[in-house]
């Protein structure tokens, strides 16, 4: 049986037996029975739930790892040194993604698969035992493995209620920015630096230099230290009613500490097709394109739609993906020396409005990790980002009458 259907088969116990049990109030792990251990060449996780709770099990990679989602538990106390005793696994963090979704996150030390997983019910008190064992594998089968099954119950953030209403000709543009990662997901790590942390305070000082600036408005995916799903920072753009979407990172080069310098990525030509079906299969039909409801219509149709949008923000995206590099270096921002690339970013793939990548440097490199530790280090990247979103405005501007008519 392939991994996915293993998985999926998994999916479908589970919800069977959340049909069968009364699932009220968070299931609260039981810290004392709960243990991530070594099994051999493998790992095996054994988690002891005062209730039973719907949950699922799949792998990621870049870099290996195995995540297990919960509709919820209650982690307590729990650490990660109590919970965590295995040469097998390399890192552990668990959390709350969003209200009514838990998860925890397990590095693994190499390629593996998921042998076996279930849940087991006490009759007498209702306390649940949840084992999963990981065996390794080769790393051509873990990557034809990884990735959550499809399931809107799980992966889809909410639908927004109502479209915002359409922006009046000559209002603010509408910068919706994003500082990856947060919460159980801390991005790169480097000198005592999280990049979630320093991009949530790269996002606060643009988002006030763009309010300042006039003639724009900034609003931010998260303004703490939380975990946003992906699907869910495109929803929070369209009811925001975004003109433009930036994503904030800054990544880490294992065995470089030389590289350095802010780039822009937009996404790739060869991701597009490929971005329009991943996006018809993970988001709800009424979260596809804004204003447009898809409830209803197959993949196919979406994926069309999706395409057809994109032919206009694609462009967009190139154009202001520009306007940001030549205003980085404009500012005296230090700049990448390829600073326009392109990739297929899952934050990139929505369709109906402009949406870029901003590296704002490496972690690795300490020269980039001091700018972006401080306001004064931070102040070009940020003055140079609000010059080009000024300039790229200014050429969508200029291209409105010819829209218009």
């Amino acid at each position: 049986m392939s991994g996915l259907r293993f998985l999926a088969l998994i999916l479908l116990l589970v919800a069977g037996a959340a049909r069968a049990q009364d699932f009220a109030g968070l299931a609260r792990l039981d810290v004392a029975s709960s243990q991530v251990r070594d099994a051999g060449d493998g790992l095996v996780v054994d988690l002891g739930l005062s209730q039973p709770v719907p949950y699922r099990v799949f792998t990621m990679a870049d870099p290996a790892r195995l995540v297990m989602d919960f509709k919820q538990v209650d982690w307590g106390a729990t650490t990660r040194t109590t919970l965590l005793n295995a040469d097998h696994a390399t890192d552990l963090r668990f959390g709350q993604v969003r209200p009514g979704l838990s998860r925890l996150v397990i590095g693994l030390s190499g390629p593996m698969l998921v042998k076996q997983a279930g849940m087991t019910v006490d009759p007498t008190t209702d306390q649940a035992r949840i084992r999963v064992q990981m065996q390794p594998t080769t790393p051509a089968a873990f990557a034809a493995s990884v990735g959550a099954p499809p399931d809107p119950g799980w992966d889809a953030a909410p639908p927004t209620a109502l479209p915002p209403p359409p922006k009046a000709p000559g209002g603010p543009l509408i910068v919706m920015l994003d500082p990856g990662h947060g919460g159980i997901d801390p991005g790169a790590q480097a000198g005592g630096d999280k990049e979630a942390d320093l991009v949530l305070k790269l996002g606060r000082d643009l988002a006030e230099a763009i309010d300042r600036a006039g003639g724009m408005k900034a609003v931010l995916t998260r303004d703490a230290d939380v975990f946003v799903p992906l699907e869910e920072r495109m929803t929070l753009a369209r009811a925001a009613g975004a003109d433009v979407m930036i994503s904030l990172h800054a990544d880490i080069l294992t065995e470089d500490d030389t590289t350095g310098g802010a780039s822009v990525y937009t996404l790739s030509p060869g991701a597009l097709d490929a971005a329009s079906e991943r996006t018809a299969e993970r988001h709800d039909r009424s979260d596809l394109l804004r204003g447009l409801d898809l409830t209803g219509q197959d993949d196919t149709v979406a994926t069309v739609l999706m395409d057809l949008a994109r032919q206009e923000t694609g462009p967009e995206s190139v154009m202001l993906a520009d306007a940001l590099v030549a205003g980085l270096k404009a500012a005296g921002a230090d700049v990448n020396s390829r600073p326009r690339r392109e990739a297929p970013l899952a934050v990139l793939k929505a369709a109906d409005f402009p949406s870029v990548l901003v590296e704002a440097g490496f972690l690795s490199n300490p020269q980039d990790r001091a700018a972006l530790e401080s306001e004064k280090g931070r102040a070009a990247i940020v003055a140079g980002l609000v010059r080009g979103l000024q300039a790229y405005a200014a050429q969508m501007e200029a291209k409105a009458p010819l829209i218009r008519q």
